[in-house]
């Protein structure tokens, strides 16, 4: 695909003349297509993704030319394919314990069996971040089904592959509002929902609906009346009665950062600031009249809502007890326990 993306514009030359005279390139050895591919990243100054592993391969790629996938494997034209991700943050990975447990969770569900153990996978994420040399960043992995065909199920003799890739991302504290809308994208069923999987056309539409509106994100509003999730996100609110709640995980994806937070959030119940904790059902009417709301995520790590459909939450304004609890989410990433950060080493 980067080869013809490479060639489009030799392509879109030719065919503005004569569509017969179109004649599209043939990379007839790989040492041609590898120059192709060199040619397009010799352009970039800083590489987005500064390591990769495949299974297919078996081992880490620090060539970004080269960081590929094959064409039929299933999680590329059919979407039998899991991921997950976790931070990368002054040299430490965050909550990657629990990330690799949901996609462990994930791959069962999607009836995918991992090519390797759970303390394999792990291994190899840390190892993946040491070579990357990032400590800034995120780390983004999947699990196929695997190559061998095209049909709708897994070939006979096909074996999972695992992917990772390390990712230069730079990210901080949100403090600004944003805007959101409810979307008319209809939400995938809990049994999807539940599942990381990659099949996120449903999330992407969502998402661009917003953005077209002038939003940040959407919010999903079940069949119920009751209110889901973001497109790849948690939504919580703060009552007028100080209680922070997150709706019921039954039917939508139970974010670890998400969870993570209703651990840390007692502390500020202790402190007298808040009221209670705990995840419950939430009607738009009710969602809506909340004082404070936010979105929950791995890189927010926490966004607040300030406007719903045009209608401001509360007074309109990023309340305290956001900024109270993104506080404690950024300063558990920051500081937090050896249990939720792993240090990485940088000497190879």
């Amino acid at each position: 695909m980067e080869a013809l993306n490479s060639s489009s514009s030799e392509i879109q030359a030719i065919g503005n003349g004569n569509e017969t005279d179109l004649k599209v390139p043939v990379f007839s050895s790989s040492l041609e297509l590898l120059e192709k591919l060199h040619e397009k990243w010799s352009l970039v100054e800083k590489k987005p993704y500064p390591a990769m592993y495949s299974s297919i391969l078996g081992g880490i790629i620090t060539d970004p030319a080269m960081m590929v996938i094959p064409i039929d494997d299933h999680m590329v034209h059919r979407g039998h394919g899991v991921f997950d991700t976790a931070i990368i943050l002054n040299g430490y990975l965050y909550e990657l314990d629990a990330h690799i447990d949901r996609f462990l969770r994930s791959a069962s569900k999607a009836k995918i069996s991992p090519p390797f153990p759970r303390s394999i996978l792990r291994s190899i994420l840390i190892q993946l971040t040491t070579v990357s040399q990032l400590k800034k960043g995120t780390l983004r992995y999947w699990l196929s089904a695997g190559p061998g065909d095209f049909l709708l199920t897994p070939a006979v003799d096909a074996n999972s592959a695992f992917y990772a890739v390390a990712i230069d991302d730079d990210f901080s504290q949100c403090k600004e509002g944003v805007k959101v809308i409810t979307t008319t994208i209809p939400m995938k069923t809990p049994l999807f929902a539940t599942m990381k999987n990659v099949n996120y056309l449903p999330n992407v539409l969502a998402k661009m609906e917003a953005e077209e509106k002038g939003a940040f994100a959407s919010i999903w509003v079940d069949e119920e009346g009751y209110i889901a999730e973001g497109p790849n996100v948690n939504v919580a609110f703060i009552t007028n009665e100080k209680e922070l709640i997150l709706p019921s995980f039954d039917k939508i994806l139970s974010g670890c950062t998400a969870l993570r937070l209703l651990k840390l959030a007692p502390k500020l119940v202790k402190e007298g600031k808040l009221k209670s904790v705990g995840t419950a059902n939430l009607t738009v009417k009710e969602a809506k009249g909340a004082a404070e709301m936010m979105f929950v995520g791995s890189t927010l790590p926490l966004l607040p809502i300030i406007s719903w459909d045009e209608e401001p939450i509360g007074d309109g304004h990023v309340g305290e007890l956001t900024m109270a609890l993104s506080d404690l989410l950024w300063d558990d990433m920051v500081s937090g326990p050896e249990t939720e950060r792993i240090p990485v080493s940088y000497t190879q």
